[in-house]
Parts: C-alpha cells; sequence; structure tokens
C-alpha cells in the first residue's frame, strides 16, 4: 500500500537495446517483440526497442513492437544524425514513439571517439532534436553519453539547447560506471536545476563498481524522474540498473524515499526465466531476487530460525516475488533440521539414533554438496521405512513454500 504522498517513478527498460548489444544476450526480432510484451505486461513505462539504423534485425524489431504494444510508450535509439532518426521514423513512426538520441558528453569521447569539437558537438543536438520534432516526434530524449566524465560548461550547453530545440527528457549515462552515489546524485541536481519541471530527468547507470542501483537511487533522490533499467541487470560489461532490485527497494523502502513503481513483483521472474532461455544466460546463484538461492539457505542457524519464523532471516519474501524459499541440506545444516523432518514424518528416535542419521545425512557430506530438503526426507522415509521405526500417518508432501 503506497502513501498518498508517494512519487511514481517512471520506469524506462532497455533490456532490448543496451541489454541486448552486451556480448551473447543477442535476440531475434520475435524474441524481442515476446520480450517487451512481457516487460510492458510487468507495467514499465517504456520499453526501448532497439537501435533502428544499426542493423536491419533491429528495425525489424522496432517495426514488430512499435505495432503490438498497447499500455506503454515504445523508444528508439538514435545518434544525432538525421538518417539514424528518419530510420527510427520509418520503422515505428510517430504516435506513441520516443526518439532517444545519443550526445556525446566528454572530452575524451570528442577527441577520441568522434574527433570532433564541443562546439559541433552541441550544434549536432540542435539539428537532430529540431529535425525530429519537425517529423512529429512529441517525446525526444537526449542521452548525454559519459556525462559522468563531462564538466559543468559541456552538460550546459548541450542540455540548455536540447531543451530550446524541443527535447521533453534529458538521460544522464555514467556510461563507463565510475561514479559513486554522492557523486552521481550531484550530477543530476545540477541537471534538475537547470531545466524546467516539465522536462523528464532520467538515469542511466552501469554496474562496474557494482553501484548501478545506489546511483540510480541517489539520482532519484536528487531529483530523476525515471530510470532506466534492464531485466536482470544485463547490459554492457557488468550490466546496467536491475529492474528487479529498483521494483523491490521501491516497494519495500516506499515509505522511505516516498517513492513507488507499478511494476508487477509477481511476475519478474517469470519475465526474466524466459529471457534467461532466449539468451541462454545461466541463472546465478547468489543474484538479489533472481538468484537460485536468494530465498534458499544451508546453514543450520538461519534454518532453526526460518523453520520457528521465516521472518528471522527474510526481510524480502520469496511469494511476493513468484519465488519459492527452499531449505537445503549439507554439511553446515544442523541437527535442528533433521529434528524438524523426523517430527515431520512422526519418528520416534533416540537421541544416538538422531546422532547416527546426522552424521551419515549431514555432517559427512562433502563441502559443497548439498540438496533440497524434501530430497533427504524422501531418503529418511523409506530408510526409517526398512528399518520399520514408527511412522505417523498423514505425511506432508512439502516443507517449502
Amino acid at each position: 500500500m503506497q502513501h498518498q504522498s508517494s512519487k511514481r517513478v517512471r520506469v524506462f527498460d532497455t533490456t532490448l537495446r543496451d541489454g541486448e548489444q552486451a556480448p551473447a544476450n543477442g535476440m531475434t526480432p520475435d524474441q524481442k517483440l515476446e520480450m517487451a510484451l512481457r516487460i510492458e505486461a510487468l507495467g514499465a513505462d517504456c520499453v526501448e526497442a532497439g537501435f533502428p539504423a544499426s542493423s536491419p534485425s533491429d528495425f525489424e524489431a522496432t517495426r514488430k513492437i512499435s505495432r503490438a504494444l498497447t499500455k506503454c510508450r515504445f523508444a528508439t535509439f538514435s545518434r544525432t544524425r538525421r538518417e539514424d532518426i528518419d530510420l527510427a521514423v520509418e520503422a515505428g513512426g510517430t504516435e506513441n514513439h520516443e526518439v532517444q538520441m545519443v550526445a556525446t558528453g566528454s572530452d575524451i569521447h570528442l577527441k577520441y571517439k568522434r574527433g570532433i569539437s564541443r562546439a559541433e558537438a552541441v550544434s549536432e543536438v540542435s539539428t537532430a532534436v529540431t529535425h525530429a520534432a519537425a517529423l512529429g516526434i512529441t517525446h525526444i530524449s537526449v542521452g548525454i553519453e559519459d556525462a559522468s566524465r563531462s564538466d559543468d560548461q559541456l552538460l550546459k550547453d548541450l542540455t540548455e539547447t536540447a531543451v530550446s530545440s524541443g527535447a521533453t527528457c534529458i538521460i544522464l549515462a555514467d556510461t563507463t560506471g565510475c561514479m559513486v552515489p554522492q557523486e552521481y546524485g550531484e550530477l543530476i541536481s545540477k541537471i534538475r536545476s537547470w531545466v524546467p519541471d516539465t522536462i523528464r530527468v532520467s538515469t542511466h547507470c552501469h554496474d562496474d563498481f557494482g553501484l548501478s542501483l545506489a546511483n540510480a537511487l541517489a539520482g532519484l533522490e536528487a531529483g530523476a524522474d525515471e530510470v532506466q533499467v534492464t531485466l536482470g541487470g544485463i547490459g554492457e560489461r557488468a550490466g546496467n540498473t536491475p529492474l528487479e532490485e529498483l521494483a523491490a527497494v521501491l516497494s519495500y523502502k516506499s515509505n522511505f524515499y516516498g517513492m513507488h513503481t507499478d511494476i508487477r513483483l509477481d511476475s519478474m521472474y517469470e519475465a526474466y526465466t524466459a529471457l534467461r532461455k532466449m539468451i541462454t544466460l545461466a541463472e546465478p546463484r547468489n543474484k538479489p531476487i533472481f538468484g537460485t538461492y536468494a530465498f534458499g539457505t544451508v546453514a543450520g542457524i538461519h534454518q532453526q530460525g526460518i523453520l520457528s519464523n521465516p521472518a528471522t532471516y527474510e526481510y524480502v519474501e520469496p511469494a511476493v516475488f513468484g519465488r519459492e524459499r527452499s531449505l537445503l541440506i549439507g554439511r553446515h545444516s544442523g541437527r535442528s533440521i533433521l529434528r524438524h523432518l523426523l517430527e515431520d514424518l512422526g519418528a520416534r528416535l533416540t537421541e544416538t539414533e538422531i546422532d547416527d542419521l546426522y552424521r551419515r545425512h549431514i555432517a559427512e557430506r562433502r563441502g559443497s554438496d548439498c540438496e533440497d530438503l524434501r530430497v533427504l526426507r524422501q531418503q529418511l522415509a523409506l530408510e526409517l521405512g526398512r528399518r520399520e521405526v514408527h511412522l505417523v500417518p498423514g505425511l506432508k508432501p512439502e516443507l517449502t513454500g
């Protein structure tokens, strides 16, 4: 339940552009269409379809996505070139279309990547934004690439030129992931002070230091209206701000931040699973929200607490995200989990018999060897049945949930 004064944060999903352009993440146009519809169903405000001028595949994906989305806006990525913008409009039309163009925002990029001056970079923005507006595009974003290594004068020139030419959104890209939260918050605050309240300010953070989420949150606190995210945090190098982590924090900590999103938490894991299958991405063990064992434990002390009350070790609840709790048996599991299983099976054993089971099934496991609690439960039921240990009728079928 959100507080009445809570600010709704816009979610711009770039899974299909920044996420897809990273190594081994390529998708076909039909796969991108499927993911776009899934992301729309999650409640994203905008889905970035791709970079139409980069390839026939991205052009086709944009064409398909632009015709299929019904609840959210779609975006395209362009350089500050008329031909890129023309191709984006040819692929997706003008209706419900956010044209996002990238401005060169640092001297190192101007010198070594573009070979142009600051004045030329600013002029490009003016020409490109004016051209997009003339084509009938009403949602025009200018993303300042490498803004985190820019300086105030260049940033101000690019920002003010973009807005005066007709841009409706300024995106600040921490392209190399070099900033820490205080620095990024200060960057957003400066831009926010330079543009009217009607201009949307968006974050685009990379995870090279593992700070993409922290930086995005700092940006929101400093006045940003929108966060660019990817499902599972996929993207260039270490990735982008993960959609699931942003949505989780702004759900559980909504009162603290005074902000929320409209993302459907319970459907994200299903969408992520579909994405992993498309790009053959292995599920990580320890990733927040989506990790194999994000809601699992093998430690005896934790298991003892969870068996008594899951809140002892679960602040983030698995069911909220369409996940299940998993209690696993390994050599760090204690006697409490074994006693719980025996009680569940209705077995009455002596301490000596329990010690024997503990030694054989838990203590003597190899360091990395662990298995689901249900597997051990079945093994114990068979073993105790062969030994004719009294078992109470009505065994419980599941111990996770």
